[in-house]
């Protein structure tokens, strides 16, 4: 749930002392313009205001978090290990100067530190440094905690507890040993909902300036905890956000569409996303747009992996990039062009996401996948049912070699079936999967068995739902395991002491 930002910004100094008695934290015209710019990632515009803040209104202390932003995206967005580095430097000094001003009667004293961490806590987890972000979470957590005592309708404040409340029951189990040095943090999915619904609630009577952020963790929360996709569609989709103005807007559409079976309109929102000098660089936008066509079938796939791959210079995704360059050369009959992206694959990138791992055991292994099964999960990953289906409609598990392909066949068609509204068919597919692939290195008989909990849970069936939510966290794939356990956590929390 949480994967998907990043941020740019000039050294910081400060150059000017400031007293208790001059400082405050006020949302100014200035800086509510600049903090749109930054949400735009319009990143030069809002430096600019900010810097007209600190000539016109040198004590307003409310620039620290705009500046924290836009480093806060820059890292995220480019995973340059330098910058993260040099930027990352920033966040202690800027702590320390909120801590100077003494405004302890303010609710954005103790708001901003627990702000600031929160943003470097999520930096560190690019850089894969784990323990330091649980850390980071657990002080501003804290944070918050008090200012909620101090301010108990201040509501960016709600906004963040709420998250961390939605977020902390869900951690995986991979990650327990970090819920350990999270002394005081604890909460559930429904407790950080409500906070969420609460703010949103009174944002439609009073100025809120964090409400466009608010709505997309809200759908975010609803899209990966709640299993509620269309809701969280629904409220992304209702005005608050302007793609064509914000980069960031657009990502975000883009994300959910490509989430929720609107394919199509993803390539448009990415095909028209705003360009120019003035909006900081965002090449991921090109990898989703290639994924985006692929999925579709579309030949010009390739241009926009290329695009990102010449312009990218972080960590993730890049293995994947070449994966999908190899699957497009596959189902365009060019084997050559395949095998040779399966070699850059092995050449380039990291392996710290779950796709890049799986594209770099797939080069490793030289594995060439069933060119049919390749076009059915395309088509079932972009919500083309129909056409998928159809790929596969007169296929039959003798028709595939090995057990992979064998087991993917009976998963995938469980997967379309389920999405076709066939419901008997598809548990019979998935049935069928878990009980020849639960002890396979391959992750369909894991998602087989949260996926028929989803199904149960769709039909107010819990008993079941919650039985198979229970197969799948006992399954234990070398593939995507973290992200599947965590969904099907989140399931038996949503069940429990239903039935």
């Amino acid at each position: 749930m949480m994967k998907y930002f990043n941020s740019i910004l000039l050294f910081f100094c400060f150059s000017i002392s400031l007293h208790a008695d001059e400082t405050r934290f006020e949302l100014s015209p200035t800086a509510v313009e600049a903090y749109h710019e930054v949400m735009n990632l319009r990143f030069k515009k809002a430096e600019a205001l900010i810097a007209k803040m600190k000539r016109e209104e040198p004590s307003n202390l409310i620039r620290i978090q705009l500046e924290n932003y836009i480093d806060f995206f820059t890292v995220y967005i480019r995973e340059d290990a330098s910058q993260f580095e040099r930027l990352e430097k920033n966040k202690d000094a800027r702590i320390e100067l909120i801590k100077q001003s003494n405004l302890t009667q303010s609710p954005y004293y103790l708001y901003l530190q627990a702000n600031i961490r929160l943003h470097w806590a999520l930096a560190r987890l690019k850089f894969e440094e784990y323990a330091t972000a649980f850390l980071e979470v657990n002080k501003a957590f804290k944070l918050l905690e008090e200012n909620e005592k101090l301010f108990p309708n201040f509501l960016p404040n709600k906004k963040d507890l709420g998250i961390l409340h939605a977020m902390v029951g869900t951690i995986p189990d991979n990650y327990k040993w970090g819920v350990k040095l999270l002394t005081s943090l604890n909460g559930t999915i429904d407790q950080g909902k409500k906070e969420i619904e609460w703010v949103l609630e009174k944002a439609k009577t009073t100025e809120f300036l964090y409400k466009e952020e608010t709505v997309v963790l809200y759908a975010y929360l609803l899209m990966h905890l709640e299993n509620d996709s269309e809701t969280a569609w629904a409220k992304l989709n209702s005005g608050f956000l302007n793609p064509e103005k914000s980069l960031l807007a657009c990502f975000t559409l883009a994300n959910v569409a490509m989430r929720t079976e609107r394919n199509d309109e993803a390539i448009s929102l990415l095909k028209n996303r705003p360009v120019g000098p003035e909006y900081f660089d965002f090449p991921y936008l090109d990898f989703m747009l290639g994924l985006a066509k692929l999925r579709r079938l579309d030949k010009d796939s390739e241009i926009y992996f290329s695009r990102f791959l010449k312009n990218f210079k972080g960590k993730h995704f890049i293995k994947e990039a070449y994966q999908k360059l190899s699957w497009n050369a596959l189902i365009n009959g060019n084997e050559a062009q395949f095998i040779e992206f399966q070699k850059e694959t092995l050449k380039h990138g990291n392996l710290v996401v779950g796709s890049d791992k799986d594209a770099q055991q797939d080069a490793e292994n030289k594995y060439t996948p069933n060119v049919s099964l390749v076009k059915a999960r395309l088509l079932f990953d972009g919500g083309y049912y129909n056409r998928a289906y159809k790929v596969l409609l007169e296929k039959s598990t003798s028709d595939f070699k090995n057990e992979r392909s064998k087991l993917e066949f009976t998963y995938r068609l469980g997967r379309i079936l389920h999405k076709m509204g066939r419901t008997n068919e598809a548990i019979r597919y998935y049935n069928e999967t878990i009980e020849n692939g639960s002890d396979s290195p391959y992750y369909y008989a894991c998602n087989a068995a949260l996926q028929t909990g989803l199904l149960f849970e769709s039909l107010k069936n819990y008993k079941s739902a919650y039985r198979y939510f229970n197969i799948c966290t006992s399954i234990s794939p070398a593939e995507h395991k973290t992200g599947l356990h965590q969904q099907a956590k989140a399931g038996i929390i949503r069940v429990e002491g239903r039935f």
